[in-house]
């Protein structure tokens, strides 16, 4: 790599090695730049994209170690090379284990730092082109909703998908509403022989009875007022892929025969036709309701549970997935987006009876109402600011209270940090910017 393509940020509190360093290596053409402190350097790294970053072990107010792991915390990619004593090798090591590139002992050699900062720098152009490429890659190859999820509930949702996708069974995927029963329908087809075929949704809920077995069987001109031309049905369009048969629990009687009858030997015919029909489709289908207990009150057929119910997959409600509640409120909420400090534990305890759907859209509101990227209770809807508020008090000064609560919080951790903020920030898990909005909105002084 050249060194005019070298974008280099120094880090050490010795000015005059800064200014040695910054002069020989501006004179070999490389772009630099110089940080005195880990404040400064993180301010650097926010603002521009370096290639190396040249680290000494101490500094005045983090250590070269802190301050590498707070660059991949912010996924700043540059290549980190550290400079240390002859007392802190070993520290240096171990941080090369945690990410550095390299290490150097002072004093210096010029020469031997450029031969260091040379390797990294193509160590970084090597890697950048690999992130390209896998960025081309993913963006043209075919892949399942995502699914999310950490908790010993969800381990054992996906094992099942990894052990049924790849077969040809009938699926029934059972859950509240909200759950996301849609997404492991499309992880169970991305996962099964037939990903290259169509995977085509129906919900049962949606339409009345008549259309809904015309869309799902098709039907020939003049089968009823309207039809005015024959129509394939899903069952048709879906031939060779998987057809996702969505709150099955809906689908009435007389369609569940029409149902039970492609289960048992894959025939059907339109609406208004006596041709029988062949249709070879996987299906897969989802529930909100108890089919057993359905069936023995007459409200599902009993012969077609029993041949739906091959496999079933049990997704759980949210609040029993408490530790995958802050997963989800990043990921919909994204990376330019920080929370209140103390919010996130909040949501936690949380019951999410609309499950991951009513986060998704509470995050969605929260999002149209924040100021500055910051998402507070205020910004959440109602009914979930009362149940959270009432963990405090439930008068009308509960709200008031939470907030003395963090308020609180967030002054403990600017006293143990020093009144730091860049420590403080970093352990509140907020930017420096927000961390000066909350210092004045609680008017928390130095």
């Amino acid at each position: 790599m050249s060194a005019s393509k070298i974008e280099l940020l120094i880090v050490d509190d010795d000015e005059y090695l800064q200014e040695d360093l910054q002069t020989y290596f501006t004179e070999r053409g490389y772009s630099v730049a110089v940080a005195g402190n880990a404040e400064q350097a993180l301010a650097a790294v926010d603002s521009r994209v370096f290639s190396v970053a040249v680290v000494d072990m101490f500094l005045p107010d983090s250590t070269g170690m802190e301050l590498l792991k707070e660059f991949q915390r912010r996924e700043c990619e540059c290549e980190v090379v550290m400079l240390t004593g002859q007392g802190t090798i070993e520290s240096a090591v171990e941080a090369m284990k945690v990410g550095a590139a390299d290490f150097l002992t002072k004093p210096v050699r010029m020469k031997e730092l450029d031969a260091v900062i040379q390797r990294a720098a193509e160590t970084f152009r090597i890697k950048q082109k690999n992130r390209q490429l896998r960025g081309i890659v993913e963006r043209n190859t075919p892949r399942p909703a995502t699914m999310i999820g950490e908790s010993e509930a969800m381990q054992a949702v996906y094992r099942l998908i990894e052990r049924a996708g790849p077969t040809d069974k009938t699926v029934l995927i059972q859950g509240e509403s909200g759950t996301g029963k849609e997404l492991v329908a499309s992880a169970l087809h991305a996962a099964s022989h037939i990903a290259d075929q169509p995977l085509i949704d129906i919900n049962c809920a949606a339409l009345p009875e008549q259309l809904l077995e015309s869309e799902m069987f098709g039907h020939e001109k003049g089968a009823f007022t309207g039809a005015t031309a024959s129509k394939q049905g899903l069952f048709e369009i879906a031939d060779g892929g998987t057809l996702f048969i969505d709150e099955l629990g809906e689908l009435a009687l007389p369609l569940q025969a029409k149902l039970l009858r492609v289960l048992e030997d894959g025939t059907f015919r339109r609406v208004g036709s006596t041709k029988q029909r062949r249709a070879d489709v996987r299906i897969i289908a989802a529930t909100n309701r108890d089919l057993r207990n359905e069936a023995a009150k007459g409200r599902f057929r009993e012969d077609l549970y029993y041949r739906i119910n091959i496999l079933t997959i049990s997704l759980p409600p949210l609040r029993a997935r408490e530790r995958d509640v802050p997963l989800l409120l990043r990921k919909f909420a994204g990376p330019d987006w920080e929370f209140e400090p103390g919010l996130i534990t909040a949501l936690e305890r949380y019951s999410w009876p609309g499950n991951v759907r009513q986060l998704k859209n509470a995050v969605d509101r929260a999002q149209i109402l924040a100021e500055d990227n910051l998402l507070e209770l205020k910004n959440f809807p109602e009914e979930i600011q009362r149940e959270l508020s009432g963990e405090v008090g439930n008068d009308s000064s509960a709200p008031v209270e939470l907030g003395q609560l963090t308020r609180q919080h967030i002054e403990q951790i600017y006293v143990q940090q020093d009144r730091n903020k860049t420590k403080t920030a970093r352990a509140l898990g907020v930017s420096r910017r927000t961390l000066y909005r909350l210092l004045e909105k609680y008017r928390i002084e130095d």
